[in-house]
């Protein structure tokens, strides 16, 4: 059946995204495959399919839900679940082996119990609180080392923490994390304590390099699919580039001519100003078309922009397609992506609405069908 809204995600590239990504990391470093989000809205699934062909030894999820998602759709692999270690989750993530990113040493001890009872030893990351202030341990490694030291049947593969302001070079934020980080790892090499994994950065870390010490693995999220956030300050170039893997198109429900002076949804916000052939799009803020877009967002009709006019409703949106007088309903418009010249991304949305592009692509709704190609 043919869908009133719909994405297309190209497979063919959040893998040439995940290829670049890695070559940037360098040899020698895993790049895990952020999918938390349903892959930010691009379905974690299918992503998850593509980067196991691409040769991801790592996936990494928010939390056991989404990591238990995947292993019942037959995903192996490695799969980090970064959000922490609720009560409920945890015998669900041991059945489903999924290795915790465990933000407070109480945690440790819980895990050791857990592995006791189970008859195995069961893997974990440990997360430092480096500067964030968000999940991750604050206490020092001497703290840390005792707790390693009493959870023998709980394995620590690896110890993480998370960058802050990678992209802002108006900081030195990252460079204290970093320092900060490396002294805790350092203190527990010193203590005979080398996971095997270590890992801080982020996308903006490996798109916009600074001060080295990212470690042997790096969680590529957004820009595995097609998007670098727009750094503050005098940066370096980028390490890579990345292309939109997703286009979001919707269908024209009616097409009709008003004159000027005519109202036009909601409020009655906008008002013609001349004679215009408007069409009412299948697409609205249940859809992910930020409200806050009202009579400042458009798509494309036709190759070329059409302001969207009035209030953004909740199935539908109104634009200005006077350019294009043979559009018919059952058309297509575009609403994230390229049409003839004309092009909108996910950076540029966000610009408009004041938000960021994680949150434009994740904000696209489950009633917008995911086409793969």
């Amino acid at each position: 059946m043919s869908s009133r809204s719909y994405a297309v995600i190209s497979r063919r590239q959040i893998a040439e995204n995940y290829r670049a990504i890695r070559r940037a990391a360098g040899p020698g470093v895993e790049v895990a495959g952020v999918v938390k989000a349903d892959a930010y809205g691009h379905g974690a699934v299918e992503v998850s399919r593509v980067l196991a062909a691409e040769g991801a030894g790592w996936l990494a999820v928010a939390t056991v839900e989404e990591g238990v998602e995947l292993r019942q759709a037959g995903i192996g692999g490695r799969i980090l679940v970064m959000g922490g270690f609720l009560p409920f989750e945890r015998e669900a993530a041991i059945e489903y082996d999924l290795t915790p990113a465990l933000p407070a040493l109480d945690d440790i001890a819980e895990l050791e119990r857990m592995a006791r009872a189970c008859g195995r030893r069961l893997p974990y990351h440990l997360k430092i609180d480096s500067g964030m202030g968000r999940m991750g341990t604050r206490a020092g490694a001497e703290e840390i080392a005792a707790a390693v030291a009493a959870a023998p049947h709980a394995e620590l593969e690896g110890l993480m923490s998370h960058l802050a302001s990678a992209g802002d070079f108006t900081t030195s934020q990252t460079l204290e994390q970093k320092a900060r980080f490396e002294d805790v790892r350092s203190r527990l090499a010193a203590r005979g304590i080398a996971p095997r994994w270590i890992h801080l950065a982020a996308t903006s870390a490996v798109g916009y390099p600074r001060g080295g010490g990212n470690g042997n693995l790096v969680r590529a999220g957004l820009a595995l699919y097609g998007y670098l956030s727009t750094p503050a300050g005098e940066a370096p170039p980028r390490a890579f580039e990345v292309r939109p893997a997703l286009t979001w198109k919707a269908r024209i429900v009616t097409v009709k001519d008003v004159p000027a002076g005519a109202p036009l949804g909601y409020g009655a916000t906008f008002r013609t100003d001349r004679p215009m052939r408007i069409a009412v799009v299948a697409a609205g803020y249940a859809d992910g078309i930020f409200r806050c877009l009202s009579n400042r967002g458009c798509v494309i009709a036709a190759g070329k922009p059409a302001p969207i006019l009035g209030s953004v409703c909740m199935d539908v949106i109104i634009v200005d397609v006077s350019h294009a007088p043979a559009l018919q309903p059952g058309d297509e418009v575009t609403l994230l992506g390229g049409e003839g010249e004309a092009a909108i991304d996910a950076a540029r949305i966000a610009e408009l609405a004041g938000t960021i592009p994680y949150d434009v692509l994740c904000r696209i709704g489950r009633r917008v069908r995911r086409v793969y190609e």
